[in-house]
């Protein structure tokens, strides 16, 4: 294995033997990207003399950083001073911003070579780009952050940023297969990120194994790395969470998530089934409020300016927040304020809960994205939130566990995650 089709920390471990350089990596992850990116479609744009020009100075000197040499995909929602931001609208075509968003340039001080810019849908919203799913490039690899976890499960980085308003990480994610996680809220910068709903949004990241979520997550917060610690699986407390969105599973995505509790007990997984609380009903509902109204201000001047070049889904939900009145935007806000006072007792036994992730395997076409109805609550509970790739679905393609952690408790989410995995994938 050589390339980007290594682990970001097998890469890193290679790169200290003196068996890998980062500008091999570099125009390992360049060939693969030319070989697939015509069925693909994961890039907006791609940097490659400059990545490779940043890679041979790494190399020249000692590649430092947690990241050091590793190549990296960022959405293109994310600010990036040397490449073009486009928002995924027209609006913004060759858009050059003056300055790197925050992570992005946390990124470049933790020696990371960003190969280019992802496919997102428009403004992060539900309008597709061209990106299809690696698994079948019949099917969608959901969104928004379409082409970040398109590129990562395609083997072309190890790496790539995302976003999540909604269920913009852990869908596409489950859909593509990989690792993802959605941080708690507020614990990354947004600085740089074009914003969309400011109580939702939240930075993330895709990778191909926990250990590399949590290497960037270390390199994010300036810490240093260990590798995660799984806990053994009878160690392991997981209440199991349906949650009230339950009938929105199709038949596949139901059989997943049964199989999943099997594999967890077979394993010696400790499992407590927990019910949401009646009041919880409506999260799903004030979530969608509370991103409808905020976007229709974080968008006016897109709005107001260029109106017509917004795609018609977008419009709708921009229409809906602007006739939504301030009393239904507070009181979805209240909802929510009520149930993260109910969680420490919902989650007070255990590690984590298990929920899932999508309602099963990627819709067949790629003119939509997908449901993110069983992300949605999470997000708008500032909750961290993990991807656990391991299984399929009756086509044969893949469909995620999402585990939701403590608020946070990053670290202590991706051990349970390496766990499950291993217990997923057991034979």
């Amino acid at each position: 294995m050589s390339g980007a089709a290594m682990t970001a920390l097998a890469m890193r471990q290679a790169m200290a033997a003196g068996t890998v350089t980062a500008e091999a990596a570099v125009r390992a992850a360049l060939e693969r990207i030319a070989e697939r990116e015509p069925v693909i479609h994961a890039w907006q744009c791609i940097a490659a003399d400059g990545a490779i020009a940043t890679a041979r100075a790494l190399d020249a000197r000692g590649r430092p950083g947690l990241l050091g040499g590793v190549p990296i995909g960022v959405k293109d929602l994310i600010a990036t001073a040397g490449l073009p931001t486009s928002y995924g609208s027209p609006i913004y075509q060759g858009f050059r911003p003056d300055a790197d968003a925050a992570c992005v340039a946390r990124a470049y001080e933790a020696g990371a070579v960003v190969i280019g810019k992802t496919v997102t849908t428009e403004f992060a919203y539900f309008t597709p780009g061209p990106t299809a799913n690696p698994c079948n490039p019949a099917h969608t690899p959901g969104g928004s952050s379409s082409g970040s976890a398109a590129a990562v499960a395609d083997g072309m980085v190890p790496i790539a940023f995302g976003t999540q308003t909604a269920g913009s990480l852990i869908r596409p994610a489950s859909f593509c297969g990989v690792f993802a996680i959605k941080p708690s809220f507020g614990s990354l910068s947004l600085e740089g990120v074009k914003a969309f709903s400011p109580s939702l949004d939240t930075l993330g990241w895709f990778a191909r194994s926990a250990d590399d979520l949590e290497l960037m997550r270390c390199a994010m917060g300036r810490t240093a790395f260990a590798p995660l610690q799984p806990p053994g699986p009878r160690d392991l407390r997981l209440g199991v969470c349906r949650t009230h969105e339950w009938p929105a599973a199709d038949a596949g995505g139901t059989a997943a998530f049964e199989e999943a509790l099997k594999k967890a007990r077979t394993a010696g997984i400790q499992l407590r089934d927990i019910a949401m609380p009646d009041k919880m009903a409506g999260l799903v509902e004030a979530q969608k409020i509370v991103m409808a109204c905020e976007a229709a201000r974080s968008l006016a001047p897109e709005w107001l300016d260029h109106r017509e070049r917004l795609g018609a889904a977008l419009v709708a939900l921009l229409e809906t927040g602007r006739a939504c009145g301030d009393h239904g935007y507070r009181r979805a806000l209240d909802q929510a304020a009520t149930a993260r006072r109910q969680l420490p007792a919902l989650m007070h036994d255990v590690d984590a809960l298990l929920v899932p992730a999508a309602p099963g395997e990627a819709p067949v076409g790629l003119g939509a994205t997908g449901d993110p109805v069983f992300n949605r609550l999470w997000t708008l509970l500032g909750l961290p939130c993990v991807n656990v790739p391991g299984l399929r679905g009756p086509q044969g393609l893949p469909i995620g566990m999402q585990l939701i952690g403590h608020v946070r408790q990053e670290r202590e989410l991706l051990a349970v995650a390496s766990s499950l995995h291993r217990a997923l994938t057991a034979d």
